[in-house]
């Protein structure tokens, strides 16, 4: 591949059967050259959290062992960091990677929301909140694309379940697929623009996103200015000819040529024009253009220097659920039994297309003993998965001896890799019952536990208000067993904060009973309540809220002030304060509420955050610009954002249930000018500012001034009350005079 940009030609310059084939792969992860017209072929390669390039040639199914690469934290550790500086560094590093092995594009990341605990691909996603995950999502495409590869903002769009999810169709009102299902993807296409946007499988309101005209160009192109190609997922192709003037640039992986021959064969019978088929092989051209120009990164691999970013985004993604009576810091000195097999063989990464062959890999047990030494004993405690034949019984009386000898019993739970893959859902959130009695067991004999987790999606807690110490570890990459052991032992002061609620049962999620669907289709019935929105709305128990993380330090929130700028945006400042003894980092939040909408919303929705590191003592002034359109509600009777005029109340806090300062901003609001007809209702012509104040004088000449028949009758469309408030024609010359 050494031609140059300049060598590439444009679409008018290659065959009608050149230009199809550049719009599908020739095998799983490369792109069809085209010889005589000097095109190269590109690879695409999976990510998001690490390069997955197969090493040898590319097979037909994907399936040859990949090269070694740095397995970051995956989103669903990343995103606890809330810190978008630190993803742009990992983006650049997998950028680099990238680059140095000749690939054009890496698949991710991926910000689909986590509608639901169950999913099966939660740990590729960052949060239940689509600001979070918009936000992160772009500092990701940014570093990436910093060292000219591209990125592919996936899945667009509403794929939230692996249930059918080839066939399933998402059935989202307008509302929550705007506000919660599309406002992350809108965050990263305007302030990142990737190379690329990869379709989901799913269909999204019965119509294939592959096939989705709205979706992939009224939408993503017209709307918010999306410049790159739309790749499918693999496999996502319904029908190519219908696709490809949808929006659906490219096909992967390879068809065999079949597709190809289709597109072609309905150009030639004038079933499909021809331009559809230019402007794809045009943006496969420009991209390939792209890659082409970018400058080389010569190899190899500086595996240490990222192996070290890995872990410092490990450690920096880990959350301290609990930490009753200071237990956490461990001091080197005391006695530990380090139990559970999960210390000894890390459960890092997810299942599925995103597994990375990691350069180096790291246990949490070499990583305690690295600091401890001698003091530090191990037990299994319990089998790691089905697969495990141990006897259970003896491996938690073994553990169980251990903790009593033990000041400290560090237990590592979580969720087997054979529970938690790409391709299917889980059916609950419970630890497996073995581990579950081995906390029971160890309790009995040492109150000084510390829990451990590693798990790719929020699992239930019943052991919560009784073990005194709790790090959620989620899964964190190959660095993640000695960023773990420099949070037990404080070379690390924790920092994350949780971007999905932990809920105390399954039942009590928003989307329970409607995932995942029946029949192929899946009701988002829940609408914009989701997650954290739902547990405050219906003011659920929780076990563990949105936003919360704590840390060996205090941190002091001074009193926030909020202003407007020029263009509307809010400025949010408040004072923070370390007032603890050990420099450490807190995510500031900002959640924002406006009583008597005309719109249901939730009692407080995240609209900014920032991450800010303090010296013990030290204070400094938080700034978080809270974006006027993140403010907006998506209006169905104009179809278009709407920012609600009013009084927003503006709090600032370290959780969405810990909020430590509030004040308000006035928003002046834009006004909603509804269309007038005989079927708008009373109310609606009042307020109507032609129509509206000749029909309250007639209103009030009939009826009395202050009279409450509108109370009564304001629902009411004028054209259905002949002669109440007026006659039906003086209705008709009043609303014609209106709209003249």
């Amino acid at each position: 591949m050494t031609s140059t940009s300049a060598e590439i030609p444009g679409p008018a310059e290659l065959t009608l059967e050149e230009k199809a084939s550049l719009t599908s792969g020739a095998d799983f992860w490369t792109t069809k050259a085209v010889e005589r017209a000097g095109v190269p072929a590109m690879m695409l390669t999976d990510g998001p959290h690490g390069l997955r390039k197969q090493a040898g040639a590319s097979d037909h199914l994907g399936l040859n062992e990949s090269v070694p690469a740095t397995c970051f934290p995956p989103a669903v550790a990343l995103g606890s960091s809330w810190d978008a500086e630190l993803a742009e560094r990992v983006g650049e590093a997998l950028g680099v990677e990238s680059v140095i092995e000749d690939v054009a594009v890496i698949l991710g990341p991926g910000i689909n929301i986590k509608r639901s605990p169950l999913c099966g691909r939660n740990f590729e996603y960052f949060s239940e909140d689509p600001i979070v995950s918009g936000v992160m999502g772009a500092g990701l495409v940014r570093g990436i694309q910093s060292k000219g590869a591209g990125s592919s903002l996936k899945h667009f769009a509403a794929n939230n379940q692996e249930t059918d999810r080839l066939r399933s169709s998402s059935d989202v009102d307008p509302r929550p697929l705007r506000e919660i299902y599309l406002r992350g993807f809108e965050r990263v296409v305007k302030d990142a623009q990737p190379w690329t946007v990869m379709c989901s499988y799913n269909r999204l309101n019965g119509v294939y996103t592959s096939e989705d005209p709205w979706l992939l160009t009224t939408l993503l192109r017209d709307e918010w200015g999306f410049e790159g190609l739309v790749v499918s997922d693999w496999g996502a192709i319904n029908d190519r000819v219908v696709g490809l003037p949808a929006g659906l640039d490219l096909e992967m992986p390879s068809s065999r040529g079949r597709t190809d021959a289709e597109l072609v064969a309905a150009v030639r019978d004038g079933s499909l024009d021809e331009e559809y088929l230019d402007i794809a092989a045009g943006r496969i051209l420009d991209l390939i253009r792209k890659v082409r120009a970018r400058a080389a990164i010569a190899g190899p691999l500086d595996a240490a220097a990222h192996h070290t970013l890995a872990r410092e985004a490990a450690g920096r993604s880990i959350v301290l659920l609990r930490n009753e009576g200071g237990l956490l810091p461990l001091s080197p000195a005391r006695q530990v039994a380090v139990i559970g097999a999960f210390a000894a063989n890390p459960r890092f990464q997810g299942a599925g297309s995103s597994q990375i062959n990691p350069t180096r890999l790291d246990s949490a047990l070499d990583g305690i003993r690295a600091v401890a030494g001698d003091s530090v004993s191990y037990s299994a405690g319990f089998p790691l998965g089905s697969a495990d034949t141990a006897d259970p019984v003896a491996l938690r009386d073994e553990a169980v001896a251990a903790a009593s000898a033990a000041e400290v019993a560090v237990l590592f739970l979580g969720v087997p890799a054979e529970e938690e893959s790409e391709g299917f859902d889980r059916t609950h959130i419970d630890l497996p019952a073995a581990q579950l009695e081995l906390v029971d067991a160890v309790l009995a004999v040492n109150p000084n536990v510390v829990v451990v987790l590693s798990n790719g999606g929020v699992v239930a807690l019943p052991f919560a208000d009784r073990v005194p110490a709790i790090l959620e570890g989620w899964l964190l990459g190959q660095a993640g067993g000695s960023a773990t052991a420099d949070v037990l032992y404080g070379a690390v002061n924790p920092s994350g904060k949780l971007t999905e609620t932990i809920p105390l049962r399954l039942e009590d999620n928003p989307s329970y009973g409607n995932f995942p669907g029946e029949l192929g289709h899946v009701r988002y019935g829940e609408g914009i309540l989701v997650g954290y929105r739902w547990y405050d709305a219906k003011k659920l128990e929780v076990a563990f809220p949105f936003g919360h993380g704590l840390s060996y330090t205090t941190f002091g929130y001074g009193d926030a002030t909020a202003s407007l700028t020029a263009s509307g945006d809010v400025i949010v400042t408040v004072p923070v304060t370390n007032t603890g003894s050990v420099a450490g980092r807190e995510v500031v939040q900002v959640y924002t509420s406006l009583a008597d909408s005309v719109v249901q919303r939730a009692p407080r929705e995240l609209k900014g955050f920032a991450v800010v590191a303090l010296e013990p003592d030290e204070t400094t002034t938080v700034e978080v610009t809270l974006r006027r359109s993140e403010l907006a509600y998506w209006d169905v009777r104009v179809d278009g954002w709407v920012v609600e005029g009013g009084e927003y109340v503006v709090e600032v806090g370290a959780s969405s249930r810990d909020l430590r300062s509030r004040t308000s901003v006035l928003i002046e609001g834009e006004s909603v000018e509804l269309p007038l007809s005989l079927a708008s209702s009373i109310d609606e012509v009042l307020e109507h500012p032609m129509a509206g104040p000749a029909l309250r004088a007639v209103i009030d000449a009939q009826f009395g001034a202050g009279s409450d028949i509108i109370k009564i009758l304001g629902n009411f469309p004028v054209g259905r009350l002949d002669g109440i408030p007026m006659p039906r024609e003086d209705m008709e010359k009043l609303i014609a005079e209106a709209l003249a």
